[in-house]
């Protein structure tokens, strides 16, 4: 029966292989890779044995237009492995991934639109006449590594935007300009946040005072949160001896993308990639009784992970990463309690944002337990335990199949920012292994040891991730309380200096953060240079000011200015 709608996921697959065939038709001798959907459009690997520019893309998009519009049927059918074989011939890439389907035992599928054939396991549009040659366009250009690996050819990779109407590419597009301008990269150099340096290494991002004050400013709100929970602050070394990887499982997971670190003595050390090892030993380190759990430490501290060149990207994506990491410790009639406040700590804290949370259960993937430590018993109870106060809670939760750490599941917070895009924020994740594998425990009513239980929750999650993403929701003009400058004083001339030291003088006392800006320049210059900077307030100071007690203030984004009493002022702002 043929369908009634084509969905936009279905679409999108099609239009890969029409991608496909539209390069074949340029470049007959090309080496097909793979062509998957993508978050908003999709994408397909080649191997051309050339170079492909930007300007090439609009003329496959012409050959894909052209092929669209000949109304062609996407029909497919089962094969077997040599039948695949034979049809893929001349595909060195096909030939592999026939290959390993076969040693699966993953049936073999091939799809055939006008003249071109491909392995693909379905989920197409029935006919090119049911896309819109105006609802995709080919984006940009980069380099992949077959199969994401480093040691096999490096291909081409065609990206391309795809939607169901003409109308919401359009509307895509201008979400994407206007992202740009917000990049974080650009933005946060602007404002003289943070900066990078050649001399201290790709992805090590170096903070600015203003940076760093805006950074202890957040951390200080989790922080608050926090501590009205009763939870310690604890603080660990950044390295530590490889036992403590090995005994905690990280070591045979994650021993590749550590930094190693070997004392002169021949002794091997690693930078620490995560927090919660060390906090175990903390606890470790004396015999708890039932009546001093739980014990809550949180420490705002940077984690280590040597990430791929490529992968490196501004703040969303370094070497060192600032975690504002939490651990619990406490039995299991108590995690249930602890995890709601945590969550309530989260809701607090985004809502500071205005920024609306949903959840994504990170779950195991039941066909691969291998992967993960524990007896499946254990996963079961705590991904229960996750599933339950999510519906307490009262929110309803995406479930994330194979998604969870190698030790435990988790909560995922989303949240969407001001251009609309679902970001991944706060974590919660209840951990029955790591305490199994410390053999961490307290002493109960009973006198006997009983095992205990340990949660992970990471408010901002990555203080550079977190910064990346506020940057961007705010387009660097960031709220009040949050600006690292929130008022900059400019005077006229050299006259109104004294009068502009009371005016700094009283803000200092009111703990408002100002700048004062003296130079013997044009106002105009001034209050250009001061909007560029996006601060909250703009004082401008005259002869006029000196002689009335008052101040002319300029507010962001709004176009009249005002002039009342510095008194005023500062009421209004409580």
């Amino acid at each position: 029966m043929k369908k009634i709608k084509n969905t936009i996921e279905e679409k999108r697959h099609t239009l890969a292989h029409i991608l496909a065939s539209a390069v074949l038709k340029k470049y007959p001798e090309a080496k097909l890779g793979i062509g998957p959907t993508i978050e908003n459009g999709f994408y397909y690997d080649f191997d051309l044995g050339g170079t492909l520019h930007e300007k090439d893309l609009e003329k496959l998009e012409g050959v894909m237009r052209e092929l669209i519009s000949q109304e062609l049927d996407m029909t497919g059918k089962s094969v077997n492995a040599d039948e695949a074989r034979k049809l893929f011939a001349d595909q060195p890439y096909k030939l592999e991934l026939i290959d390993d389907y076969e040693k699966e035992g993953r049936e073999l599928t091939s799809y055939t639109i006008g003249n071109f054939t491909d392995l693909c396991r379905g989920g197409h549009a029935d006919n090119t006449r049911d896309i819109d040659p105006a609802s995709f366009m080919l984006t940009s250009i980069a380099g992949a590594y077959w199969r994401s690996d480093e040691k096999n050819t490096q291909l081409q990779r065609i990206y391309a935007l795809a939607f169901d109407t003409p109308a919401e590419l359009e509307e895509y597009r201008a979400m994407m300009e206007e992202a740009k301008k917000r990049d974080h990269k650009k933005l946060g150099v602007e404002l003289d946040l943070f900066t990078f340096s050649n001399l201290v290494g790709s992805g090590l991002p170096l903070w600015t005072p203003k940076g760093t004050l805006m950074r202890d400013i957040l951390d200080n709100a989790v922080w608050q949160l926090r501590r009205k929970h009763g939870y310690d602050r604890v603080d660990i070394p950044h390295i530590t001896k490889k036992d403590l990887y090995e005994k905690s499982g990280h070591w045979e997971k994650f021993g590749d993308e550590l930094f190693h670190v070997r004392t002169r003595e021949g002794h091997e050390f690693v930078m620490k990639p995560m927090n919660c090892p060390h906090h175990t030993q903390i606890y470790a380190r004396r015999q708890w009784s039932y009546r001093d759990l739980p014990q809550r430490y949180a420490s705002t501290t940077k984690v280590y992970r040597d990430e791929q060149s490529g992968e490196l990207s501004g703040l969303s994506r370094v070497r060192s990463i600032t975690q504002d990491d939490a651990h619990v410790f406490c039995r299991k009639s108590q995690f249930k309690d602890e995890m709601n406040i945590i969550w309530g700590i989260i809701e607090d804290f985004y809502a500071l944002f205005g920024f609306a949370l949903k959840a994504r259960l990170s779950l195991s993937d039941p066909a691969h337990q291998e992967n993960y430590l524990g007896s499946k018993e254990l996963w079961a109870e705590s991904e229960s335990a996750l599933r339950d106060l999510a519906q307490k809670r009262g929110m309803e939760t995406i479930d994330g199949i194979g998604e969870a750490s190698f030790y435990g599941p988790k909560l995922d917070f989303l949240a969407k920012d001001s251009l609309g895009r679902e970001l991944q924020v706060a974590t919660i994740q209840l951990d029955m292994n790591m305490p199994e594998r410390f053999d961490l425990f307290c002493i109960n009513e009973e006198g006997t040891h009983e095992r205990i239980v340990m949660i992970h929750a990471a408010i901002m999650g990555s203080l550079e991730r977190f910064m990346s993403v506020i940057i961007e929701h705010y387009g660097g003009a960031f709220p009040f309380w949050l600006a690292p400058v929130q008022i900059k004083i400019l005077t006229i001339n050299d006259k109104v200096i004294e009068y502009t030291n009371e005016i700094a003088k009283k803000l200092e006392e009111h703990g408002t953060r100002f700048e004062l800006d003296t130079r013997n320049e044009s106002i105009g210059k001034k209050i250009r240079e001061a909007e560029l900077e996006k601060v909250p307030y703009i004082f401008v100071i005259g002869e006029k000011e000196v002689a009335s007690t008052m101040v002319n203030i300029r507010t962001r984004g709004v176009k009249e200015t005002q002039t009342i009493s510095l008194e005023q002022f500062l009421e209004n702002i409580k």
